[in-house]
């Protein structure tokens, strides 16, 4: 897809396609990524949908999603490229069991050929643009995100044995971040920045809708109203789009009509997974039925 094809209008219609419901400002800002080929940096509560966004991203650019998952730990090899050692050991039989030299024994190994192409590599080295996800890089650590800014910065990877290889199509990319760590300066710099957080109550009850359209009118606001409760209080972890919608179907497939005492606490783990976030929820569970059912 070329810079002409995008139009605010194409990223309007590829988030209706992907049924994900979201503001203006949010589509504003995906367009201004894709046209200027900058990285957008999206930070919120996890269970946003912030990961959500690269995915519509591909679909609507039709084409491929590279995903890095960043975890503690996360060091260039897993993210960038490693060497396949053992093909390259047989190899080395190979040829010296033909008397090459040593220095046609590596001419060999160290090529492409012997290359396992991490993401970072992968959304480099593809031969048209891809949108490239790095999931949750606030898990990473430090030292790895300094990384990131080199490749973010030329969209270029240097490989020793081979040299310099620089992207042929620009990737779109997605950064995600749930704020477990602060994120630098330097990189937000780099990037276009969204905050997401979760959605009012009339979109979560749009959003129920068009997931789960079999389900009855007066359940669904009901769900909604009860999770928009939810995240209200202290929680050690608050439910996410995802879990709502989790809910939904089970109270569906259930047969529960309305909700009620009895329904929630049948169902709420569903929703709250700690069981402290349980306990909380369950002591003020009469107030927010009353408030989720009138």
């Amino acid at each position: 897809m070329i810079h002409g094809e995008i139009t605010p209008e194409l990223v309007r219609q590829g988030l209706q396609r992907a049924r994900y419901l979201t503001t203006p400002r949010v589509e504003t800002v995906l367009y201004l990524a894709l046209v200027l080929e900058k990285p957008l940096l999206i930070e919120g509560p996890a269970g946003a949908g912030k990961t959500e966004i690269g995915k519509v991203m591909a679909a609507t650019l039709k084409t491929d999603l590279v995903r890095l998952q960043c975890y503690e730990g996360l060091d260039e090899a897993k993210a960038l490229y490693e060497w396949n050692y053992q093909k390259q050991l047989l190899r080395v039989q190979a040829d010296r069991a033909q008397d090459l030299s040593w220095d046609e024994v590596t001419q060999h190994i160290f090529s492409r050929e012997y290359l396992l192409e991490r993401p970072l590599l992968r959304a480099v080295t593809t031969g048209h643009k891809v949108v490239l996800l790095i999931d949750e890089v606030d898990k990473a650590d430090e030292e790895f995100e300094a990384f990131l800014l080199e490749v973010l910065s030329e969209f270029q990877v240097s490989i020793p044995e081979i040299g310099t290889i620089r992207a042929q199509h620009r990737p779109a990319v997605v950064l995600t971040s749930n704020r477990a760590r602060e994120i630098s300066e330097a990189l937000k710099r780099r990037c276009l920045y969204l905050y997401l957080d979760f959605p009012g109550l009339d979109i979560e009850r749009e959003i129920i809708r068009l997931k789960i359209p079999e389900l009855g009118e007066r359940l669904r606001d009901q769900v909604a109203r009860f999770v928009n409760g939810l995240r209200k209080l202290d929680l050690r972890k608050a439910p996410s789009i995802a879990e709502t919608l989790d809910w939904a179907r089970a109270l569906r497939a259930l047969g529960i009509k309305e909700l009620d005492v009895a329904a929630v606490r049948q169902t709420l783990n569903l929703v709250l997974k700690h069981e402290e976030d349980l306990r909380k929820a369950e002591s003020k569970l009469s107030t927010m039925l009353a408030t989720s059912t009138r």
